[in-house]
């Protein structure tokens, strides 16, 4: 899951805890439909029967349009990886389990949160509005990336890690978790938390500089 680990999802002023609650359950109810129906059956009247809501217009009152609502659907997945996954890699000094950290906790979120992960990726591929341009945004998507840049290149600095391109084996790992998710999204025949043990391996003697003491 790519998510900025140092930032959190800010309430929006104005807004009451039972505005709020509400704006949860049928965000909540929005995962797990597009998640058994997909993207594209995933209808403001199916999400309103899955949040056992008595009509549509009880969404239309909560959120803007579909724009609105899928938008809140990713800030919401992003921010319970963010939550999950943060403490995790925070916990470690080492660049080298830091880096192990970051992979790990990656995959058990996949592991723990395959009904999210199905609707997110449903949701950023598909959303499209008529023109073909994203309905929803992926705003610092990329900012993983660069984290993982940073990190790598203090690892080099220390010399934890040996010399390479931080940015070609920062994309690296973060396609190689993606890919994760992809293919999570289409079938249950799949141990995130296994393939998360390779990917510690492989990272782990792709960056290791072999003269460290």
């Amino acid at each position: 899951m790519r998510v900025n680990p140092q930032d959190a999802a800010a309430p929006e002023s104005g807004r009451t805890f039972v505005t709020d609650a509400r704006r949860a359950q049928i965000v909540t109810a929005a995962i797990e439909t597009v998640a058994e129906l997909g993207y594209a059956r995933a209808s403001f009247a199916q999400i309103a029967k899955r949040a056992g809501l008595s009509s549509v217009r009880l969404i239309s009152y909560h959120f803007d349009d579909k724009g609105d609502l899928f938008q809140a659907l990713v800030d919401t997945v992003q921010e319970q990886a963010r939550v999950a996954m943060q403490p995790r890699v925070r916990a470690q000094h080492e660049p080298a389990a830091m880096l192990a950290a970051y992979i790990e906790a990656n995959l058990d979120f996949l592991a723990e949160h395959p009904v999210e992960v199905r609707a997110l990726v449903d949701v950023l591929a598909n959303a499209r509005r008529e023109d073909g341009s994203p309905l929803v945004s992926a705003a610092g998507f990329d900012t993983p990336v660069a984290l993982l840049v940073q990190h790598l290149r203090d690892g080099q600095r220390s010399g934890a890690f040996r010399p390479f391109d931080a940015e070609a084996m920062a994309m690296a790992i973060r396609a190689s978790i993606d890919a994760a998710a992809n293919r999570l999204a289409v079938g249950d025949d799949f141990d995130p938390r296994a393939y998360g043990r390779e990917l510690v391996t492989l990272f782990g003697l792709a960056t290791a500089n072999g003269g460290a003491s």
